[in-house]
């Protein structure tokens, strides 16, 4: 895992489990691979083990982690596309209402901002 910073306003335990879904959404970590110790994730962050044991409870909970008695934690088959299907659903029902009456509060038009998007890609590459 790569270095992380927390923040104040979320429970630490919730960071490291959003940290550890974007890792498997990101491909960093694989169906069927483990994930890094609950031992080696409190010593390489100086957090309490109870920490990252609810965390990673709360991801087994989930069914996106399969505790594998004496060998660790391991992502399960089928984890990345419950994962997609999750956070499609949170973007559409609670992140995109939000977007829309940001966009319609400042006056703007969702086809100026599409062209606007395509515009910067441009100008990117």
């Amino acid at each position: 895992m790569n270095a992380i910073k927390w923040n104040d306003q979320t429970p630490i335990f919730r960071q490291l489990k959003d940290k550890v879904i974007e890792l498997i959404l990101d491909d960093e970590v694989g169906e069927g691979e483990a994930v890094p110790s609950v031992r080696q994730v409190a010593a390489d962050y100086q957090i309490n083990p109870l920490t990252v044991s609810k965390a990673y409870q709360q991801l087994v909970d989930d069914q996106i982690l399969l505790k594998k008695r004496g060998l660790g934690m391991f992502v399960t088959e089928g984890a990345k596309e419950k994962l997609l299907a999750d956070q499609k659903e949170h973007f559409l029902a609670v992140e995109w209402p939000l977007i829309v009456a940001r966009i319609q509060r400042l006056g703007l038009d969702l086809e100026n901002l599409m062209t606007l998007q395509e515009k910067n890609r441009g100008e990117d590459q």
